[in-house]
Order: C-alpha cells, then structure tokens, then sequence
C-alpha cells in the first residue's frame, strides 16, 4: 500500500510539473507562431529586425522596424519620411528604398536630405547623389533634369547628377541618394525622366543583433522585455534554441521533452499515460533493457546508416570530426570563443582533445542542396597544399545536425588587426614586413586561381598572420559554396563594401580580375595603413581605392602614404612603395582587361623585391625629380603611368638631398 502511495504521489508531482511546462511551451510556440515570416504587398517576405503594423506584435522585430502594408509594396517609415521598401537583403543587413512621395506624386519635391540622425540606419557608400536645386536664378549649361512643378518665369529648378552648378544663385539644395552600379554613364540616364531616378532607389544599413545562430538553430529572432530573444518552438532562449536543457552531461535532451510537451498540451490524458509508460519501463529496465532518448539529426536518414557505421572515416581525405567533439572544444560553441562572424557562417576558437588549436566554421543552413555543395568544396578544399592557406583538418558528417570546417588556428590576427586594428602600432609594421605579406598573399591567390579557384573575398580581415608574419589566407574556396550567378538586379554584390570589383558590381561578372582589384586594395592599405572604407574621410575619399587613384593622379602619393615608413627619408623604400603604388594603380583599374592577371602581379613584386636600388639612381632620381618640376611650372600633362611622376617635387627633393 506504502508502494501504491508513493507511486500516486509521485505521479500527481510529475503530471503538475508536466502541465506546467505544457502551459508554457503553448505561450513561447504562439510568439514563434506569430513572428513567422509574412508577405506585405508585392515586396519581399518581412521576418526580423522588422515586423509589420496592425498585423504582427512588436516583441517580433525592433520598434524603429515597424513596417506598413500596402497593396503594392511595403513601406517604412524613417524621422518622419515614409519610404517603400523595394527589397530586403537580410544576410547583408540592409535593404533598397525609394521615396514613397515618387510614387505618390506626380512631381514629387524633396525638402530636405535624408535623416537618419538617432536610427539604427546609415546610408550605403554605394551611392550617388542627385543633386536637386529649387528656384535658381540661371540654368547650369549642361543636362539637367527639369522640374516644371517648382519653377516659375524667373526661378528654375532641376536636378543634376553633379554640383556643379553654383549653389549661390539657388535658394536651397537637396541631396538624393541614387543606388547605381560603379561606372556608369550618366548621360544615359538623361534618357529616364525625373521620377524615374527617384524610383530607383538608394541602400541603406541597419544595425540590429544578427539573427543566423538563432535562425540556425531553428529559432525566430524577436525583441522583448528590451532585450534580443530567441522564439523557440518550445519555450524562448536568449541566443539560439541549442540553449536546452542538460541531462547526465549531455546535451540535446530535449527532443523527447518537445514531444512529450506537445502531447502533454493536446491532451491531459496522453500526458499521463506518457508519465506512467516512464514509470514502466524505469520497473521494468531489467527485462526490457536501459531506455534513454536520442537526439536524431534533422539532416540524418531514418533507414540508412551512419558515415562511422559503414566505415567512412574521411571525405576525400578530409577527416570526419563528430558534432559532440567540436561542441566540447568550443564549450558549446560559446560566444566568448567567436574569432569573427560572415555572410557563410560564424568562426569559434576551438581544441581539441589531441591538444590542436581550431578555428571551427558553423556554416548556415542545412538542407539538401546544401549538403551537396558541402561535399563538394570539401573535395575541392583537399586538393589545395600551399603554405600561404590556412590548412583544412577536416569536418563534419554530411549527417550531421550542421555542417562545420575545421580549419588550423592561426594566433596573431589579421592584417586588418595590424594595420588599423586593435593591434596597430605605429612604426610597428615596418616596410620588409608589409612587402613579405604583399608577396605571400600574391603567392596564395595565384595558387588559387591556378586551381580554378576564385577567392572572392579577398580583404585584409581574411589575411591571417602567425607568429613569425607569416601570411594564411582564410575563407578561400567559399564561393564554391554559393551560386556565382545573380538572377536578380536588384540583389546586393557579392563580397566586402571597399573591395567590391567595380565591373562585377555593374555586370555582376564574376572572375580572377575581380580578386585582383580586390588585392590592390590591399596593396594601398599596406602602403597607406587606412582602412578600405572609412566614413568619416571625405565623401569623395571614403573608399580608398578612390582616394589613391586621386592622389596617384594629382602626383600626391606622398600624402598617401603610412609617414612612419621613412619615405621621404629613405630611398629603397620610397623606391619600392612608388613601385607598389603603380602596381596597385594597375590592380584597380574599372575595366578588368586592363588589370593584371595575379600570375602577373606576383612576378611584378618579386621583381620589386629583387631589384637593387643604387645610389646612382639616387642620383637620377634627383634629375627626374628636376624634371618634374619644370614639367609642372610649364602645366605639362604628366603621364600616371610612370611612377616617378606620383610623387611631389618636395618629396623626391627631400629624400635624395
């Protein structure tokens, strides 16, 4: 009878706790309900940071991101201005937007500049602006775009893609933002009228905490009680739904618990015939044998064996880590052990239990289509031996829960790092150690596109170095992953914003060009020790490339350059700077049949490296430096191709005195 009692009692306990639990689940799984993503007019599927009015609840994206449903597009609106969303980038947290008075009106009339003071938004550097002045009194004697609605007999207004005309005789000028591809002739817009070009729209960037761990894990991203959550099917996380419960040291537990709650919810009945079938087999575990729950991998495939079952310990010689294992070296993939986060996936600092440091790359999504390109690039990642790539150790299962690369930890940081970042010291970087790096980095992309392999990517935060300066290129191969096709024209370029090949920007034509104006980039932030996108340079100077062009242009190179690299004091490496410098020009150069090939770039900076700088051509230089002079009192056209005319008569006076 005592047995019975105990029994009973600690059932009602169980089918209490159960319930509750129950309640629960119901509560989070509606808000996950809720913030699903949804359609809004004609634009595209509104999910986190956003969230649309009258419709959803606020906890499903920020409260700067309410959005607003109309038939044709959705529209935001931003201090007081409404715009129309014309699409969402959400892996590049940004998205297009036109002026919803263009489509409202038939001659709509700016007032002021876009204000994004006090928003989570800034205005993408891929831009134009379309100048529009009101009531002038004379018209400029090129092109404009006429505006018949706000001018009169004696005052005019237009719009312009330039500010040249003089501000003084109008009474006021607004600057639009117009997204356009790099290079394009403006003298074919004059073809579309005026609404035309407000319709087409700018970029702009958002700032919200990124939601690919929460998405990945299964989740919905949402904002409640102040704070990031993440929406769960079961309950709410903070960060991601792999935050479960833990039982005996192991970790995913809570399959079975899901299960178990969703039952529990749809019946009080099933609940307790659930807890009682425990108590069974808990009595019975002699007969029937140890039960425990198992958590099944959502890629996995019911009747078919694991890799290790059937013997597979490789793929293509890549070495097969189980998931248990990098959760262990990473503690859970813990936030604290992130070394940087991508538009493919998020890198953890990770060892393992043979002592190796790691970097661990969690790849988004998984799916069919996915895990097929994922054994693809790990075939193509194994052929690859070259001491200036980061090495693969190996990876997941095609099984597994996620898809994850296992690379070699490199410990001394980034280019990026080094240059302007949390490790730069002035005069630390010294020239012999920037030219190894330009030389190493050179060395590895030729490798690659020797291999058929276009980098993509190429920017100093994915230039690693070790102890010794020795370079390790990251994150190569990863466009095999990805489409290099673009179906769309409205879909943000590939890559990082500074690096970006103009041309492929336009065309969205991918190839090895467009790695080697990405490696000029490079060379000027070795030369120059600024980074390839800074805000706040002047407008016309807040990508680098663009400044170095104008500078190489103006034969100002010296105004360029990092001053703590003696190049006004010493000879050789003003020499050799003046030589990367007219490499990089190269390198940058809009159409990509002019640029070199990167077999070509390599070979032009060993040649540069090798090369002896004498004192007598000291002294020449000194001649070609009077020489320069004249030309330039005489206002001659000077020839960029030639490196001696990219630096200043003082400079050259300076450094060979």
């Amino acid at each position: 009878m005592d047995t019975q009692n105990f029994f009973t009692s600690h059932i009602c306990i169980l089918f209490i706790i159960f319930t509750n639990l129950a309640n629960r689940a119901l509560s989070v799984n509606q808000k996950f309900q809720d913030c699903a993503p949804r359609a809004c007019g004609n634009g595209p599927n509104i999910s986190y940071p956003f969230w649309i009015l009258d419709e959803q609840e606020s906890f499903c994206g920020y409260p700067s991101f309410g959005i607003t449903c109309n038939e044709q597009n959705p529209v935001l609106k931003i201090s007081n201005d409404e715009y129309i969303i014309k699409d969402i980038f959400y892996s590049y947290h940004s998205l297009l937007v036109a002026n919803a008075a263009a489509y409202r009106d038939a001659c709509p009339t700016p007032s002021h500049n876009v204000s994004l003071d006090r928003t989570p938004f800034n205005l993408s550097m891929y831009r134009s602006d379309f100048s529009i002045f009101y009531n002038c009194t004379s018209l400029p004697q090129y092109p404009t775009y006429g505006l018949g609605c706000a001018s009169s007999d004696t005052l005019h207004s237009f719009a312009v893609f330039h500010e040249e005309a003089s501000s003084e005789t109008c009474q006021s000028l607004v600057d639009v933002p117009v997204d356009m591809p790099f290079g394009v002739n403006f003298k074919s817009l004059l073809n579309m009228n005026y609404t035309e070009i407000l319709k087409m729209g700018f970029l702009l960037n958002w700032t919200a905490p990124n939601c690919s761990n929460c998405e990945q894990s299964g989740g919905r991203c949402g904002f409640d009680n102040s704070e990031f959550v993440c929406f769960c099917q079961d309950r709410a996380h903070h960060k991601t739904c792999d935050d479960v419960l833990t039982v005996t040291g192991h970790k995913k537990w809570n399959l079975g618990l899901k299960i178990g709650i969703g039952f529990g919810a749809a019946t009080g009945t099933v609940a307790i015939m659930l807890v009682i079938f425990f108590f069974y087999q808990r009595r019975n575990k002699k007969k029937y044998g140890p039960s425990s729950y198992v958590s099944r991998s959502i890629s996995s495939y019911p009747s078919s064996m694991t890799d290790r079952e059937m013997g597979i310990s490789n793929y293509f010689g890549a070495p097969l880590f189980n998931y248990s294992e990098l959760e262990e070296a990473t503690k859970n993939f813990d936030s604290s052990k992130e070394l940087g986060e991508g538009g493919f996936g998020t890198v953890y600092y990770g060892k393992l239990r043979d002592g190796r440091e790691v970097a661990v790359k969690r790849l988004y999504e998984n799916n069919c289509r996915r895990v097929e390109q994922f054994m693809n690039e790990i075939a193509i990642l194994t052929r690859l031996r070259h001491q200036n790539l980061v090495q693969l150790y190996g990876c997941t299962s095609r099984h597994s829960r996620e898809l994850v690369l296992v690379y070699e930890y490199i410990p001394n940081g980034t280019i990026a790092d080094h240059l302007h970042g949390k490790k730069a010291k002035p005069g630390a970087l010294r020239w012999p150690t920037r030219m190894k790096i330009a030389l190493e980095t050179a060395s590895a992309l030729t490798y690659l596109h020797a291999s058929d392999i276009i980098h993509r990517d190429v920017k100093t935060n994915n230039i690693l170095l070790d102890n010794n300066f020795c370079v390790k290129v990251a994150d190569f191969g990863l466009s095999r992953l990805f489409p290099t096709d673009v179906s769309h024209v409205s879909t943000a370029p590939q890559g990082t914003p500074g690096y970006v090949d103009p041309e492929y920007h336009e065309c969205y034509q991918l190839n090895g060009k467009s790695d080697v104006f990405s490696f000029g980039v490079v060379l000027i932030e070795l030369i120059s020790s600024m980074p390839a996108v800074d805000i706040t340079r002047h407008r016309h100077e807040i990508n680098l490339s663009t400044m170095a062009i104008n500078k190489i242009q103006n034969h100002t190179l010296h105004e360029l350059v990092d001053k703590s690299l003696g190049f006004q004091s010493d000879y050789r490496v003003q020499r050799m700077i003046t030589a990367v410098a007219e490499l990089a020009f190269q390198c940058l150069q809009y159409v990509k049949d002019v640029r070199p090939s990167m077999g070509e770039v390599l070979e032009a900076l060993q040649d540069i490296q090798n090369k002896d700088y004498s004192k007598d051509e000291a002294e020449e230089m000194g001649k070609a430096a009077d020489d320069v002079g004249l030309l330039k009192r005489d206002s001659l056209p000077l020839s960029p191709d030639s490196a001696l005319n990219w630096i200043s008569t003082s400079t050259t006076s300076t450094s060979s005195s």
